[in-house]
């Protein structure tokens, strides 16, 4: 059976994973990111020597945060890199003597999903990762969708709300002002200072003060029925319902998939999240729908399916 080796490459850790093809990982290693930028070609291809010693390798995939060439040989700009047409293919062969294949970290972590996890196999699969910010994968008719220069399905950076908040990217009212983790905890944060009363149990797993909420404790006080905190999950929904409904009318997939941190409240998210989708969908009531599910294969899902696709050279 063919071996891959999938990187995950991270702000603070590279993870890899050598996997077969049923999407299964037989080993994996897991370094710290160096901190210097030119440093981290060296990082990975120690990651994948150690794998190798052990298993006979086809192919190298690497999932990297940013935007990546068409051809998927270049990062065209990383922020957490500080990368810059960095040629990342050309530098991991050179290392490693292997054929490697470079795709954006959310589109390899929707193929995972797609094909091994929550999206049961289907051809027609968006992926909504809702973290710090809001990322996403998008595949059709069995395919990534990729556009034109590779840096396509920015789910988290189409304009939800027309002049709205700013954003990092440089524009305003991009989706992940709205729908991501960070807004989440703002989201809470006001809803505590408003009405401290009634966000007692959210307020007691910190510091008694609403600037000391953080993720965790947002997760943590809704499974026990704070009512801010879940207010504060539904506002996310309601934003992750419009836009699953905005993309439906253009993609028509057949299952979301919610990935990243946010998606580990499970129903919290998913079934506010499905109600606003139903309602805001087009010609709600008259057509088929995309399912509405939370990913199954958590951080794992960067390493297969970028594994995966370096079988696909």
């Amino acid at each position: 059976m063919a071996l891959t080796i999938g990187v995950d490459i991270g702000g603070t850790k590279i993870a890899a994973g050598v996997v077969d093809e049923r999407g299964t990982i037989l080993e994996r290693v897991k370094l710290a990111t160096p901190k210097d930028s030119a440093q981290v070609a060296a990082t990975i291809a120690e990651a994948v020597n150690t794998l190798r010693e052990h298993h006979e390798i086809e192919a190298v995939g690497l999932g990297a945060a940013g935007f990546v060439s068409a051809d998927r040989a270049t990062v065209l700009f990383a922020a957490n890199m500080s990368w810059r047409s960095e040629p990342l293919r050309e530098r991991i062969e050179g290392l490693v003597e292997l054929p490697v294949v470079v795709e954006n970290d959310a589109n390899v972590a929707a193929w995972g999903e797609a094909r091994f996890g929550a999206g049961n196999a289907q051809d027609n699969v968006v992926l909504l990762t809702i973290g710090t910010g809001v990322g996403g994968g998008v595949i059709i008719g069995g395919r990534l969708l990729r556009g034109h220069f590779g840096i396509g399905a920015e789910l988290g950076h189409y304009r939800a709300v027309p002049d709205g908040l700013p954003c990092g990217c440089g524009q305003f009212g991009c989706l992940e002002q709205y729908a991501s983790g960070s807004a989440l905890t703002r989201f809470v944060k006001a809803g505590a200072a408003r009405e401290p009363e009634r966000a007692k149990a959210l307020l007691s797993l910190g510091d008694g003060t609403p600037e000391g909420i953080v993720g965790s404790h947002i997760s943590a006080a809704a499974r026990e029925g704070d009512p801010i905190a879940l207010e504060g999950f539904t506002e996310v929904a309601q934003w992750i319902g419009q836009a699953m409904a905005d993309m439906t009318a253009i993609l028509d997939p057949g299952v979301f998939i919610l990935g990243g941190g946010v998606s580990e409240a499970g129903e919290i998210l998913a079934a506010p999240a499905r109600k606003y989708y139903l309602e805001k969908v087009p010609a709600s009531g008259q057509r088929p729908v995309a399912e509405v599910v939370i990913a199954t294969l958590g951080p794992d899902a960067g390493i297969i399916g970028a594994a995966d696709l370096a079988r696909d050279r």
